[in-house]
């Protein structure tokens, strides 16, 4: 029976049905103590036995007698515009405020004078706003004056007379003290005597109201106040009405709170355990936040509700108090739970943010001192010599000089470890770039050792570029004179020729030379100029969305007169779908036609030439591939240098440029070049971006 009813009471269909409860008995609760607050006063009316002896009928009294004397003590709109209402300390008041401001921010004010000196001062400097004081003043009371006038003149069901000798106030005719008193409820008083009826009203707690008013009756003075039968039943009626709403209201609150009470003890129990399980607590991912941020969310959680009922309450909205409540009330009982859970556990503390954090401090202390031994960090072993070594020689008096010899023994190596790297710093600084610091361990200064040995490396390597560089400058140079001078030097002697050469046809011979020789001075010096140009970047790119497919099929369609001499194989592999990608369409065509203008110089005649296009997803690879008619005996780096050719003896017709040239088109258009050798095949790839 008992396993039952745990499989039942710890399911966690029951748990989210009393979560339910608990959230709208708690929701239902607020709402209705909201309704009363807002709609009906508060609940002190509960406590009151009549409408005499309660808040509202002593309310309405005092404030009559208020604006009674109130208007007494103005006498009239003359007398206030006269300046007869006006008290000498009202006025002082305002101008002790002006000197305040003339302090602060007059130039005017001199801080070496004395407080009497810079007060005339300030009179003199503030005489237009010091006799504005006054009026404003006036201007304030009369604007009271005529506020209460319509205040009296608004009651209705309430009759009033009050004459203090100078003025009289009433709003009936029959001016009689008997005349009042034969109403249902009165309050006459004449100097210092009082009489109420019905004579419960003394009884009332707030009686103090009338009595202790600061407009309270002189000595002479006359006040009559009496209430209608009609505005004593209609208001004894709503009074009643309101008792009865409100002590309902308290009825049910109680009943809500009840259930909730039961609901949250039902929570408190079960929640965290399973109905197999005895032992433990169960968390979930909301119960990983830690427990001084939950408590910070639940106190903002309370502030943001507070909020909103007073949005509500300026708003007139009140339909919205019980879903703000119910959002705000379910993911503030979820994080209370989820405390709960902690505190069943006993990790309450232990998860909090602040004790990490602590925590996280006593282990990196911990960690501090164990990294002096691990690390051998230079920072770490100064703090600890600095800190730790006047506290062991403390403790260890009594053997001072072995604390002291192992001290001089941990200096006396670091030293030389030190010396060691400076000798080594003064190696390199004097050429010996290959000197290597030998520092055994994993301390700082082993590091720092490896550190200044990797510069070194660095510097083999810088000087290493440096040289091949030159050497490439070297052979550049070298390059462009021969590739120059070849037909300069065919030009100059057939031109000598030319000049005492009579024979026409041989003349003819010649000229056919000369325009050779001319025509492949033209072809090397336009390659060196669209060379400099492409790979300085000023070649202006205009970027587009371009089909590979097509323009690589349509650019073969118009090479089909050199496809055909060339005696060549073209293979062509591609999608079904058209790719596109972001290029410049006659750079990348000239990029290409660079590379099947290699092709026709150099591949093997008769073998086959595949260009494949695969689409990547994110990117597109155009790769050519064919088989090279002279032997490549160099490597890809090599050969895409500038005036670099496959045949080493030069012998073909090629700049040495179209590799180099098609490298820096692609690269202006954001793609990547490169060139693979295998034996003699060769293989150019580029990489474009791929747009959709």
């Amino acid at each position: 029976m008992d396993i039952k009813w745990r499989n039942y009471s710890h399911a966690m269909v029951t748990k989210v049905i009393v979560f339910m409860i608990a959230i709208l008995c708690f929701t239902s609760a607020i709402t209705i103590v909201l309704n009363v607050l807002l709609h009906k006063g508060d609940f002190r009316i509960v406590l009151e036995k009549s409408y005499y002896l309660g808040r509202d009928y002593l309310s309405d009294s005092s404030e009559v007698v208020r604006n009674l004397r109130r208007l007494e003590n103005y006498q009239s709109e003359e007398y206030i515009l006269s300046g007869g209402t006006l008290q000498e300390d009202q006025i002082l008041s305002q101008e002790n405020q002006l000197f305040r401001e003339f302090g602060y921010n007059s130039k005017s004010f001199n801080p070496n004078l004395t407080t009497e000196e810079n007060f005339q001062k300030f009179k003199e400097v503030y005489a237009d706003r010091i006799s504005q004081v006054k009026e404003d003043l006036i201007k304030q009371e009369l604007h009271d004056y005529n506020s209460t006038l319509q205040r009296l003149g608004n009651y209705q069901g309430i009759i009033y007379y009050a004459n203090n000798g100078e003025k009289e106030l009433t709003n009936s005719s029959n001016k009689a003290k008997d005349y009042f008193k034969s109403h249902p409820s009165y309050i006459i008083f004449e100097g210092s005597k009082q009489e109420v009826f019905p004579a419960e009203i003394q009884e009332n707690t707030h009686y103090y109201w009338i009595t202790s008013s600061p407009y309270q009756i002189g000595q002479q003075d006359v006040m009559y106040i009496a209430f209608t039968e009609e505005y004593l039943n209609s208001r004894t009626a709503e009074w009643k009405e309101n008792k009865i709403f409100t002590t309902n209201s308290l009825y049910q609150i109680a009943g809500f709170l009840l259930v909730l009470a039961i609901a949250l003890i039902y929570l408190v129990l079960v929640i965290g355990r399973k109905p197999h399980e005895d032992q433990g607590v169960h968390f979930n991912s909301i119960d990983r936040i830690y427990n001084d941020f939950a408590l910070g969310t639940c106190l903002l959680l309370i502030v943001l509700w507070v909020g909103a009922m007073v949005a509500v309450e300026d708003l007139k909205i009140y339909e919205l108090i019980f879903p703000i409540t119910v959002l705000i009330a379910t993911l503030g009982l979820r994080l209370v739970l989820s405390l709960v859970k902690h505190l069943k556990n006993k990790t309450f503390m232990k998860h909090t943010l602040i004790f990490n954090i602590f925590d996280k401090i006593f282990y990196s202390v911990f960690k501090f001192i164990k990294d002096i031994y691990n690390t051998g960090s230079v920072a770490v072993k100064v703090v600890l010599i600095v800190i730790g070594y006047p506290i062991i020689v403390a403790i260890t008096f009594f053997m001072f000089p072995i604390t002291l010899g192992a001290a001089a023994w941990i200096a006396f190596k670091k030293v030389k470890e030190f010396n060691a790297i400076k000798e080594g710093v003064k190696q390199v600084k004097e050429g010996d770039i290959h000197y290597t610091i030998n520092l055994s361990g994993d301390g700082e200064f082993a590091k720092l050792a490896a550190d200044i040995n990797s510069i070194t490396d660095g510097l083999s390597k810088a000087v290493e570029s440096e040289t091949k560089s030159e050497r490439l400058k070297a052979e550049l140079i070298t390059n462009v004179s021969h590739d120059i001078r070849t037909p300069l030097t065919s030009i100059i002697t057939y031109v000598d020729l030319l000049k005492y050469e009579t024979d026409q046809v041989k003349a003819k011979e010649y000229l056919e030379v000369l325009d050779q020789k001319s025509q492949r001075l033209k072809v090397l010096t336009e390659d060196l100029f669209e060379a400099a140009k492409a790979s300085s970047g000023t070649i202006p790119v205009n970027f587009e969305k371009i089909d590979l497919v097509s323009l690589i099929t349509q650019g073969l369609g118009e090479l089909d007169d050199k496809l055909q001499e060339s005696k060549l194989e073209f293979r062509l592999s591609h999608p079904t779908d058209k790719v596109y990608i972001q290029a410049d369409g006659k750079l990348l065509w000239r990029a290409v036609e660079n590379l099947l203008s290699n092709i026709f110089k150099y591949a093997l005649a008769g073998s086959r030439v595949y260009i494949d296009i695969i689409d990547l997803g994110t990117g597109v690879t155009l790769i050519i591939k064919n088989i090279s008619a002279y032997e490549l005996n160099i490597s890809s780096d090599e050969l895409m240098e500038r005036f670099k050719r496959g045949d080493e003896s030069r012998s073909s017709q090629g700049s040495g440029l179209g590799l180099s040239i098609a490298k820096s088109l692609i690269e202006i258009q954001k793609g990547s070049f490169l060139i693979e050798i295998d034996g003699d095949l060769f293989k150019a790839i580029i990489q474009m971006t791929k747009v959709s």
